[in-house]
């Protein structure tokens, strides 16, 4: 068995990545889990959230680029793109990131907000098959699990 000095912090990072990791995962889990039950329920307030997080999002990326435009911002590149929108109140700000097909202003925070309220039984669907494949990934791992933990009992 190794023995971890404190010159050796590598169990350390381990295990904070571990818990990143899980930390992250069950963010997502949680915000893809509720917004799949807004969908299924057609229940404004959860579905307000959703669609609140995702303006959240776009208003960090927007910020960030306002405060160092000189390295772009792929995310903002890809909200705009994704949503065919530039910019809040006007586009001039982020101009540079704004797809060039786009014609006019559109303000993205309003676009987000329609776009996935008229796509809305399409985001519940696919929120639906991505919740049974995770349950399906957790049954897999624990059946796995079990089946690890009796070979061990065997050996």
């Amino acid at each position: 068995m190794k023995d971890f000095s404190s010159e050796d912090k590598s169990p350390e990072y381990f295990y904070m990545g571990l818990y990143v990791l899980v930390g992250a995962g069950a963010l997502m889990m949680a915000v893809g889990f509720f917004g799949c039950c807004g969908a299924m329920r057609e229940s404004q307030c959860v579905l307000g959230s959703a669609i609140r997080h995702v303006q959240t999002m776009y208003e960090e990326a927007y910020n960030d680029y306002l405060k160092d435009r000189g390295k772009g911002n792929g995310t903002l590149i890809t909200f705009h793109s994704t949503f065919q929108c530039c910019g809040k109140e006007s586009s001039e700000q982020v101009q540079p990131t704004c797809p060039k097909e786009l014609l006019g202003h559109k303000n993205c925070i309003d676009e987000i907000e329609a776009i996935i309220s008229v796509k809305l039984q399409l985001i519940g669907i696919v929120g639906i098959g991505i919740a049974g494949l995770t349950i399906f990934g957790m049954i897999f791992s624990m059946v796995l699990c079990c089946a690890i933990r009796n070979s061990r009992d065997v050996i």
